[in-house]
């Protein structure tokens, strides 16, 4: 039998991570996000506030290619064992310059392989950071994609616009099963956590209204949102406007459910600010996702990729993600976060 990147595998469930009580053939695929923490190019674009990253800053060609190498390394690896060993066939990412830094990016040669497709909008951020999506285009197939914009007032009064970065939506079919995919880089906490948290609260409702909109022409439409969210799961934004919840039990049709939840209880996170872990980095799927009946794609389980080699590993930051400078390229300052779809294989 020829298995497909050794997409179906073999899952002997006689552990806690069981899904059955007998041994069964399913599908997996990985579904992923990775804020990259500033994948600029080198060269400086007069319409945005890029000139950190530019040569006259240290940011030179061959630190460029150091980060490009950097990120190559962990995509490739992302949610990926001694049985599941294909990298994500959807990753979507935020703090990426342009569309070229994603050309560049899928063009190293681990990822090359996978023959990655493109979908990318250019953002109102001040920074010209942007989001995407990149996808195996063996296994989905686009049919649609649209930049929604966020559109926030200034909470100094002034009512003038905050620019922040759009709500990329993409829908297509996953080896022939339609889902929407919504990527997210909601407003910062400049400012503070509390005076910024309207930004972040519109941002959550932005992500329900598109959530709506998909349930509306199909009530079992299967999203899957995710982000660098800059709020945790237990913030307003996730828990009041998304509405998601942290138990599959507590889950109605129309709902939404965090996996991240239960992990940040147990103090899991994806970045760390003065020793403190959070997880900012989320993704949440609809109530489809967690049916029982695994003929389609399913939920299985979800996790954060902290791998040692990407952990700062003395100084003052030890134990933190090794992050990225101009001064010298590492990795990000989050880590990528991911979650499996299975599917019964017959």
């Amino acid at each position: 039998m020829k298995i497909n990147h050794l997409l179906l595998v073999i899952i002997t469930l006689f552990s806690v991570d069981s899904l059955f009580g007998q041994e069964k053939k399913f599908k997996v695929h990985t579904i992923a996000f990775y804020n990259v923490e500033n994948l600029f190019d080198t060269k400086d674009d007069p319409v945005i506030n890029d000139e950190e990253y530019t040569p006259a800053n240290g940011w030179t060609e061959d630190k460029y290619k150091r980060k490009l190498n950097n990120l190559e390394r962990v995509i490739s690896e992302i949610g990926t064992n001694e049985q599941q060993t294909n990298a994500p066939v959807i990753l979507g990412v935020c703090e990426i310059e342009n569309r070229v830094v994603l050309e560049d990016l899928i063009k190293q040669p681990k990822l090359a392989a996978k023959d990655y497709g493109i979908i990318h909008y250019d953002s109102p951020d001040g920074r010209g950071i942007d989001v995407g999506l990149i996808y195996q285009k063996n296994h989905f197939k686009p049919t649609s994609s649209s930049s929604i914009p966020l559109i926030v007032l200034n909470i100094d009064g002034s009512g003038k616009r905050v620019y922040t970065r759009d709500q990329l939506l993409v829908s297509g079919y996953l080896d022939g099963e339609e889902m929407h995919f919504i990527v997210n880089h909601w407003p910062s906490r400049s400012g503070g956590e509390k005076r910024s948290s309207p930004y972040r609260e519109a941002a959550g409702a932005l992500n329900r209204k598109i959530i709506d909109s998909l349930q509306k022409i199909n009530p079992d439409a299967k999203v899957i949102t995710m982000g660098d969210l800059n709020d945790g799961p237990y913030n307003k934004s996730v828990k009041k406007q998304i509405g998601a919840v942290a138990k599959k039990e507590q889950l109605k049709p129309g709902g939404v459910f965090n996996p991240m939840e239960d992990m940040s209880n147990k103090g899991i996170g994806s970045l760390a600010y003065r020793d403190a872990w959070d997880l900012f980095d989320q993704m949440m799927l609809t109530e489809p996702f967690l049916r029982t009946d695994y003929s389609s794609f399913r939920f299985w389980k979800a996790g954060v990729f902290n791998r040692p080699y990407l952990i700062q590993p003395d100084g003052q930051y030890k134990g933190y993600p090794l992050r990225n400078s101009p001064s010298e390229p590492g990795y990000s300052d989050h880590f990528a976060v991911y979650l499996y779809l299975v599917k019964e294989h017959k």
